[in-house]
């Protein structure tokens, strides 16, 4: 496959996941306010779990295959070995692809706990903490495009 394809198919898929990941927590702050059963919170459910099914898992899914595919071609055709894995601008990367893909999971975890009704966040809790995922995005985006710790 081509490696611009490949770079850009990347691209997209980490997007679109940022972009889910990024607002699911709005929607629990909104959600954490609704009565538990009422039609509100209903609408909160089906919301919530359709971008997290139809859009997340399946960005999250292509990023990681995505990525997984360009280090491949990185090591075996553009930079001629492994060792850039050991590199602290990949490390860095590759701590942020472990915190989004965790925060993902507890993003997940959170809606099934505000689907039985047992959400015990409040509303102030989602608001400070949508922006991690895009912190994270910052510092990785700086390291790999700069591979600004390497030096």
């Amino acid at each position: 496959m081509n490696y611009d394809l490949l770079r850009g198919l990347h691209i997209l898929a980490v997007i679109a996941w940022m972009a889910g990941i990024m607002y699911l927590p709005r929607l629990f702050a909104y959600h954490a306010d609704a009565i538990p059963g009422s039609e509100m919170d209903q609408t909160f459910q089906t919301m919530e779990r359709k971008l997290y099914r139809i859009i997340m898992d399946p960005a999250m899914t292509l990023t990681w295959v995505f990525g997984l595919a360009l280090t491949y071609v990185n090591a075996t055709q553009v930079r001629g070995g492994w060792d850039f894995l050991g590199q602290p601008w990949m490390l860095t990367k590759l701590a942020g692809i472990v915190f989004l893909t965790g925060w993902h999971q507890f993003l997940g975890a959170s809606m099934k706990r505000f689907a039985a009704g047992e959400n015990k966040r409040p509303a102030r809790f989602w608001k400070m903490t949508n922006e991690l995922p895009f912190l994270a995005a910052i510092v990785m985006v700086i390291a790999v495009t700069t591979e600004f710790l390497s030096r």
